[in-house]
């Protein structure tokens, strides 16, 4: 690899190889030590190609979630089984892996900006801007940028678009699927809502299991679905549809009330 040879965004990939090693030393002990990371399905993600492959999950921070991420597929590409052992897989990193950020929260100061460089697509919210409800069409350049890294590599998506259980998915994700065609693959994640602050930068507390489950690819018929099939099957593949209510213990679903109405803020 050149020294300053350059992703499809004009990203050094030197520059963000040390990123994100960086990164991953840091932040290591807070899935393998402070808290535990319990991890399903990592051998799913070596059968995977390597490009146009669309993560989707739900979320419950704004950066640890994403981290996680990172460690978890990086560790399973290098055969780690189910496991982050040994920080070492980060040595050589996956580098067209890519996340889809809101643009505002990553121009939050330096620690984001340097995370955007690290994989961020930054897109511009519909439905919503510093706090305030909006409606704004879809810009282009945004929904360009998602197929630019389908087509160099991985991209993880958070499809509901907040930190808040059981809103809706957005139609967006389901319009890109259905351009796209990309191979669709659902992740479930639980314990980081309770393990760190809403940003996922602060440790909130100790000695939490979080878990991290990946699941098959969803079948999708890219030509007869419908935007309305391929929400649905988003909803119940990250186990965010609201018939997943019923089947959750009534005291966790008081936990995150009412950790969500501390935070009041939405992607």
């Amino acid at each position: 690899m050149g020294l300053f040879k350059r992703n499809p965004f004009g990203h050094i990939l030197f520059l963000k190889k040390w990123l994100i090693r960086f990164a991953g030393i840091i932040t290591h002990k807070r899935y393998r030590g402070f808290n535990e990371l319990k991890i399903e399905g990592s051998d799913i993600l070596r059968s995977l190609p390597d490009k146009n492959v669309l993560f989707i999950s739900n979320h419950q921070t704004y950066f640890a979630d994403v981290v996680a991420m990172f460690h978890v597929f990086n560790a399973a590409l290098k055969g780690r089984e189910d496991s982050i052992k040994n920080v070492g897989y980060l040595w050589n990193p996956k580098l067209n892996l890519y996340y889809v950020a809101a643009k505002e929260t990553m121009k939050q100061g330096l620690l984001p900006r340097i995370m955007a460089y690290a994989g961020a697509i930054t897109v511009e919210r519909t439905w919503r801007a510093k706090g305030q409800d909006v409606k704004r069409d879809v810009n282009p350049n945004d929904t360009e940028n998602i197929k630019l890294a389908l087509e160099d590599g991985w991209v993880i998506t958070f499809p509901q678009g907040t930190t808040r259980s059981f809103k809706p998915v957005r139609k967006g994700t389901a319009h890109i699927i259905l351009q796209h065609k990309p191979i669709v693959v659902p992740i479930v994640i639980d314990g980081f809502r309770r393990s760190f602050d809403r940003k996922g930068l602060r440790i909130k507390k100790k000695g939490i299991l979080q878990s991290f489950v990946i699941k098959e690819p969803l079948q999708i018929d890219y030509e007869h679905d419908s935007v309305e099939d391929v929400v649905e099957k988003i909803e119940y593949a990250i186990e965010q549809h609201p018939s997943f209510l019923k089947v959750i213990p009534a005291e966790v679903l008081e936990e995150q009330a009412k950790l969500d109405k501390q935070r009041q803020w939405s992607y």
